[in-house]
């Protein structure tokens, strides 16, 4: 199906146009009130953008400071320089991890497998990636499955909930963040009732949690787990992942074997710079000040492996081009949701993994020329620039991929190779006019005329439909005089108003923004109860846990050590472990700190397995002292030095992905209650 023909459908689909209006209409109102908490965000702005400059002009000594550092935190690095070399290299991975499962004992995934009779397949637990959509690596997977050195056929099973429906539609996302965007909750209801066996239902809730009991024993039973990567952090090696749901820390915290994919330009240079970068891409990806999880991994974890495939496929060749900028991207899908066109195509009429403005740009330079006319679905209004968090000219860079300088085309004379034929022609005609004020005045005057004998009536000029116009706009009627004439007028009548008029003083500004320097435990509590969360006063943490425990009817708990008084809870008649078990239903930890601007707390690896008792259990109790809550990400990101994996998490997890329908609790806990203690 060509591009024109998938516009037209995507016209024609009226459910489609419900979906996208309603996603657009949430998401631009939930990123300007996430910005208007941030006073100083046009300045962070072009602090963002100098950053990710600096990192695309210098990216190969980025790079080796990267892969240098993530060796010594015993990652094995791959650099693949197409997506074959990619495959290659999780097909290999995956055969390591199989033989050397062979002469293992049962793991906590085997104890917790269904039985069946059959042979059991590899199980691939995945979470949200572009770059793997990229390469197309679930079909290149399941392809190899046979070919593997155990005979066994590998199962792709992608575990983002949006990710998950358009799978079993086995279709690609239709949205950088939203995957499921143009989906209905009908669609889903159905969908869920003829591929899972459920009764057709539209609650949301529902579904929901139908997707859960499913996944989770697709986490459980994993035997590879395979992630994107948001940032890479050059000074550490470690890498940085953002999600809701929870599923991106259930893919590389319960699988013996984490593989995280990443295109070899996602690096910010600092720990500093990527609190700059985490202060940006929620807040325009989704609207929130911070997404519930931000996990940064350094080391793997006891007895886990961690294999970190940087690809290329042509970003360097795109990197060399007219288009380098193109590369600034943060994927946050910001333009998506302000651009006019998008908003009525969707993400599948592109025909492209990456749709919208900046995947009309990156398609044409990492695909190529076949992708080349997408740049013509642009109004060139500006909105996409206007939207970027890192403040990237995506009209630049789209008139640049319309006037044939993209990495496929430049320097090979295919200007406008966007262009059909005669569009192409009535373009060159068009320049050769416009470059000339005395033939464009004439050319006004004439259609000007010739509008109004073509249709004296109408408000509409009527072009040939050869041209593409006309099926769902037409040009607007032309004026009677052109611009010229009455610019000349106009400047005229300004010129003698202003000669006559005093100048009158401009007012200025009624008061000066400036961040709050007194963030405390209100803000902390504020915060997090908007979130869902509960923050619990306590004098002694032990007793007020007990009394909730009880009041839960729980009397077993994941407890990281050192916390309560474990002979108050032996007399509560509570018991405790560290060992993971997904059947328990709450977990206990220890907060390093929590964020007061955001109602966030830090969790990190250590005695007692905090990472899972924070992850697996229903619900999720923290112990943080007030002196450890801190002003913001800025002054708490650098805590994460000299751990093998942190996790800053706000509030219980969530996900909007059928319909922008808030649910809580998906993947991780649906509940979290920090009880926050003097001293």
């Amino acid at each position: 199906m060509t591009f024109r023909a998938r516009i037209r459908s995507s016209l024609a689909n009226s459910s489609l146009q419900a979906a996208l209006d309603a996603n657009a209409e949430r998401r631009v109102q939930g990123r300007v009130t996430a910005f208007a908490s941030l006073p100083d965000w046009r300045e962070r702005r072009q602090r963002a953008h100098a950053v990710r400059a600096e990192v695309i002009a210098h990216l190969d000594e980025h790079l080796e400071q990267f892969i240098a550092k993530a060796k010594e935190n015993h990652v094995t690095v791959h650099r693949a320089a197409n997506a074959d070399e990619a495959i290659r290299a999780v097909i290999e991975i995956t055969n390591y991890q199989l033989r050397a499962a062979q002469h293992a004992g049962p793991d906590m995934a085997d104890e917790h497998r269904l039985l069946d009779h059959q042979p059991r397949n590899i199980l691939v637990a995945k979470s949200k990636s572009m770059v793997s959509e990229e390469i197309n690596l679930n079909h290149a997977l399941e392809r190899e499955g046979p070919s593997t050195s155990s005979g066994r056929r590998i199962r792709v099973v992608e575990t983002d909930l949006g990710e998950y429906i358009v799978q079993l539609r086995n279709e690609r996302p239709a949205h950088i963040i939203t995957p499921a965007v143009h989906l209905r909750r009908g669609d889903v209801g159905q969908l869920f009732h003829e591929k899972l066996g459920i009764p057709y239902t539209e609650d949301i809730p529902t579904l929901t949690n139908t997707a859960r009991k499913v996944l989770r024993e697709v986490f459980l039973t994993a035997d590879i787990g395979i992630s994107g990567v948001n940032f890479g952090i050059a000074e550490t090696g470690g890498i940085c992942i953002v999600t809701n749901e929870g599923n991106g820390r259930m893919v590389t915290t319960l699988p013996q074997t984490h593989i995280a994919l990443m295109g070899m330009e996602r690096l910010v240079p600092t720990l500093d710079d990527l609190a700059l970068m985490l202060s940006l891409l929620p807040r325009s990806a989704t609207g929130q000040k911070l997404s519930v999880y931000t996990q940064i991994l350094h080391s793997p974890l006891e007895g886990q492996q961690r294999h970190i495939v940087i690809l290329d496929n042509g970003r360097t060749r795109l990197r060399n081009s007219p288009l380098a900028e193109s590369l600034y991207c943060i994927r946050c899908g910001a333009c998506l949701n302000a651009c006019p066109v998008f908003r009525e195509l969707g993400g599948h009429a592109y025909g492209s993994v990456y749709p919208g403005p900046i995947g009309s740009v990156i398609s044409a330079g990492l695909f190529g020329s076949e992708f080349v006319p997408l740049a013509q679905a642009s109004s060139l209004c500006g909105a996409c620039k206007d939207a970027c968090p890192v403040d990237i000219d995506l009209p630049k860079l789209l008139t640049r991929v319309r006037a044939g300088q993209s990495p496929s085309t430049f320097g090979r004379g295919a200007r406008g190779e966007g262009l059909s034929p005669s569009s192409r022609f009535f373009m060159q005609i068009y320049s050769r006019i416009a470059r000339d004020p005395r033939l464009f005045a004439v050319s006004q005057r004439l259609a000007a005329a010739e509008s109004h004998l073509v249709s004296p009536r109408s408000h509409m000029f009527r072009i040939p439909a050869f041209t593409g116009w006309g099926y769902s706009k037409d040009f607007p009627r032309f004026a009677v005089k052109p611009f010229r004439a009455r610019f000349e007028k106009e400047t005229e009548s300004n010129v003698s108003r202003l000669r006559r008029e005093p100048e009158h003083p401009t007012s200025g500004p009624t008061g000066v923004l400036r961040e709050d320097v007194g963030l405390h435990k209100t803000d902390f509590t504020t915060e997090l109860t908007a979130l869902g969360g509960q923050v619990i006063p306590t004098g002694n943490p032990t007793r007020d846990i007990v009394a909730f425990l009880k009041s839960r009817g729980v009397n077993h708990i994941h407890l990281e050590p050192n916390i309560l008084d474990e002979s108050a809870l032996a007399y509560a008649n509570i018991t405790s472990t560290s060992i993971p078990d997904p059947a328990i239903r709450v977990g206990v930890t220890r907060a390093i700190c929590g964020l007061a601007d955001t109602g966030s707390i830090l969790e990190a690896d250590g005695e007692g397995n905090p990472l899972h008792a924070s992850l697996l259990p229903e619900v999720h109790i923290a112990v943080l002292k007030r002196s450890d809550i801190l002003p913001s990400l800025e002054d708490a990101v650098n805590l994460v030095r000299g751990t093998k994996s942190a996790v800053f998490i706000t509030g219980p997890s969530r996900t909007a992905d059928i319909e922008m329908t808030l649910t809580i609790g998906v993947h991780g806990p649906g509940e979290l209650h920090v009880f926050l203690v003097d001293g």
